[in-house]
């Protein structure tokens, strides 16, 4: 049996129509999983580039990249959830 983890704060408001089917995409499609997981990791690492000493990003093209990137997976996510969505349940 798998132990759920709990969502972070950030993914309950990502997508706040869709946010119950997260915990089951997360156990059966990897690749859900996966997109999830490096949508975090960019958050986080764009907040780091964003608050070094408190004076903005050190590397502007950089963070603009990695936002760019995290839009593009949160598309990805979001068709992935919408398409769970539409199927029946069982």
């Amino acid at each position: 049996m798998k132990v759920r983890e709990h969502r972070t704060e950030k993914e309950c408001f990502m997508f706040p129509d869709l946010n119950h089917l997260i915990p089951e995409l997360k156990d059966a499609n990897p690749r859900f999983r996966a997109l999830l997981t490096r949508h975090q990791n960019l958050d986080r690492g764009i907040t780091d580039l964003e608050y070094i000493d408190g004076r903005g990003p050190c590397d502007k093209d950089k963070v603009a990249a990695m936002k760019r990137e995290k839009l593009k997976i949160k598309d990805e996510l979001y068709q992935i959830m919408r398409s769970a969505a539409r199927q029946p349940q069982v």
